[in-house]
């Protein structure tokens, strides 16, 4: 009935799966027909497959492990994000797992990470929803039906949702939970159907593997390439405009969330598609992710518009997280095998709901290994239950959670690999202009888009810069296409004596939230923070 491109020689078997009907490597078209007529999804006007991940609408942090062992013991940065796990708890819960998965139709997919093939990780995705499976399609990478005749992976992913941990006996939190083990190679996910978790074990074990064992950075990042082969970095948490401001229809995207940094300064995508939030959008906003809403898609989570099967952005009563995932062929302008070099500017992407830091600012080699490991941005009212004023977050790295390493680790090779490469680097406020969340108003995106294109022509290269008193951050004086008052964050308060005091505040935060990682800082680094003064001019 369906097409399967099974390797030679493979069984579930050899995974402790016993009597289990397995469907390899199915087209994304009969995955969506499974999940249709088994009535675990719809299929809306746009042609995207439309499901409900369930219980669980987002990653969950606090239920992801990190088995300590041989490997793992000496090198991972243990702590509340990298949580460790008990090899014979892991055993034991993956034998019940295994149990779990046998005597069901399952679906089996071999595919790639890392469009660069000199580092490039097989892994096969084995799921209990032909749904998850689609998700493995549109995200990694597919090889062709030759090479998977003898597909013999790297890591391999058991997802299944519908296994529910008994939290005293197995050793978890909960009774969902994301475990990696470096020395199985596996990365075991139950109890959710989140699909995020899938991609972000993946990316959490390239995190360990490439700047451990290869020399290579690995970013929580998303990039893209100029006509002139000028590649540009974006880091940014989630609300940032990460992706957004990647998208640029001048400019080719190379991918949207996670890369790679070789030591010969080539950048290449992890993935083979795109993970982007849905909330609010339009054609007019993100045309490029509006138009890759089609066949082959998956939406996850949304609302329909009443009595239609067209899907009402504007609707966050399931959830603020609601997301499509597609292939990265989807979007038009995208860079040919993903693959970009000569990386040249930096940006570094912040929400500051204080409305202290300047819309755009160049950072010296110490300030970018600084606020690198910083990570910060802010959480505004709405976006969780409980807060009803801005809170300050910062995530190391900009991706803390899928960190496996040092903080400092990332940055040393970061900061090593800008020098070398003579990169700018630029800080981004996407967040507040003329006070704070509630007060002022975000900044808009066509100057903020403004501002990216005029670092990236080269049109802030010979201009005059102001430093910020407090952060110290280097303020362009003018920039093309943007209001000169807009660039300098205090001019646009009308309280001045309000700004100083808030600038003060948050800086504080920063100074507090490195102390932790002070002890493994060089000087440089540590020279990069603010300096908390009285009046700031």
């Amino acid at each position: 009935m369906f097409k399967e491109v099974k390797p030679s020689h493979s069984s579930l078997e050899q995974y402790g799966i016993k009597n289990a009907k397995a469907l390899w490597n199915l087209s994304p078209e009969d995955l969506t027909k499974i999940t249709v007529e088994n009535n675990l999804g719809e299929i809306a006007d746009s042609g995207a497959l439309s499901i409900d991940t369930g219980e669980f609408k987002g990653r969950s942090p606090l239920d992801r492990f990190i088995v300590k062992d041989s490997i793992t013991a000496d090198s991972v940065w243990w702590g509340n994000i990298n949580i460790p796990f008990e090899p014979n708890h892991y055993d034991a819960l993956k034998t019940k797992v295994m149990d779990h998965l046998s005597g069901q139709e399952l679906y089996v997919r071999d595919v790639y990470a890392c469009t660069d093939e000199r580092y490039r990780m097989k892994i096969r995705v084995i799921t209990e929803l032909p749904w998850s499976n689609l998700f493995a399609s549109n995200m990694f990478i597919e090889p062709s039906d030759e090479e998977r005749e003898n597909f013999e992976p790297d890591w391999i992913v058991f997802n299944a949702p519908r296994f529910q941990a008994e939290a005293e006996k197995d050793h978890t939190r909960q009774h969902n939970f994301a475990i990696l083990n470096f020395s199985d190679q596996v990365a075991l996910v139950g109890g959710t159907g989140y699909t995020g978790e899938i991609k972000k074990g993946i990316f959490s074990a390239l995190n360990f593997i490439l700047p451990h064992q290869k020399n290579v950075l690995s970013m929580h990042c998303s990039a893209n390439v100029g006509n002139d082969g000028d590649t540009a970095l974006f880091f940014g948490l989630s609300g940032t405009g990460k992706t957004t401001l990647s998208a640029d229809p001048n400019r080719r995207l190379i991918g949207d969330d996670e890369h790679g940094w070789t030591s010969d300064d080539v950048i290449f995508n992890f993935e083979g598609g795109c993970y982007a939030k849905v909330i609010d959008l339009s054609e007019e906003k993100e045309p490029d992710i509006f138009h890759a809403i089609k066949p082959g898609a998956l939406l996850e989570n949304i609302i329909f518009k009443p009595g239609t099967k067209n899907v009402d952005f504007e609707d966050s009563s399931k959830t603020e997280n609601t997301r499509v995932s597609y292939p990265i062929d989807h979007i038009e302008n995208i860079q040919p095998n993903s693959i970009g070099e000569n990386p040249k500017n930096v940006f570094f992407l912040t929400c500051d709901a204080y409305g202290v830091l300047p819309p755009i600012s160049k950072l010296t080699p110490g300030q970018a290994a600084f606020h690198f490991i910083s990570g910060y941005t802010a959480k505004v009212a709405g976006t969780e239950e409980g807060i009803t004023e801005p809170v300050v977050a910062f995530s190391a790295c900009f991706g803390a959670p899928f960190m496996p390493l040092h903080p400092t680790k990332y940055a040393d090779m970061l900061s090593a690999k800008m020098q070398h490469s003579h990169v700018n680097v630029w800080l981004v406020n996407t967040g507040w202009s003329g006070g704070r969340y509630g007060v002022g108003s975000r900044m808009k995106l066509k100057y903020t888009r403004a501002m990216i294109t005029a670092a990236l022509n080269g049109q802030l290269d010979n201009v005059e810069f102001k430093n910020h008193q407090v952060f110290g951050l280097a303020m362009p004086t003018e920039c093309p296409n943007v209001p000169q008052e807009i660039l300098f964050p205090r001019n646009t308060w009308a309280d001045k004596d309000a700004y100083d005091d808030t600038a003060n505040t948050l800086a504080e935060k920063f100074v507090k939230n490195f102390e932790k990682f002070a002890d493994n800082a060089s000087d440089e680094i540590l020279a990069g923070a603010p300096k908390v003064t009285g009046k700031v001019g």
